[in-house]
């Protein structure tokens, strides 16, 4: 996907103008009008405005390398799991729950072509 059409879609996902299909985890998830055909949709609001500031870091990066960002495309884009941090949530009668939250890797790899 290019690399302005991917930001259209993430703003239009934080605007809730545009959903996003869920094709795995979709048991109760409401019907939505869907450009891609596909039934099941949300709007994950808070990881859309992660990837717009993970895509802004491409194009920042991609500027710095001295490519040209209109022709910008993504080609690669994987996550991997992270380190687990370790809280404590407090209980009653002075107990205490240990609430472990998992980090997550993401990567983006842009390429230019040529048109």
């Amino acid at each position: 996907m290019r690399l302005d059409s991917a930001k259209d879609l993430l703003e239009g996902v934080t605007k809730k103008k545009r959903a996003i299909a869920f094709r795995r985890y979709h048991k109760e998830v409401p019907h939505r009008s869907l450009d891609e055909g596909w039934y099941a949709g949300r709007y994950p609001v808070k990881a859309a405005k992660m990837f717009l500031f993970l895509l802004e870091e491409l194009e920042a990066n991609a500027e710095y390398k001295g490519l040209d960002v209109d022709r910008l495309r993504i080609v690669h884009a994987a996550s991997q799991r992270g380190m687990k941090t370790q809280r404590v949530v407090s209980r009653a009668y002075g107990r205490a729950t240990p609430f472990r939250d998992t980090l997550v890797h993401v990567e983006l790899m842009g390429y230019e072509v040529a048109e």
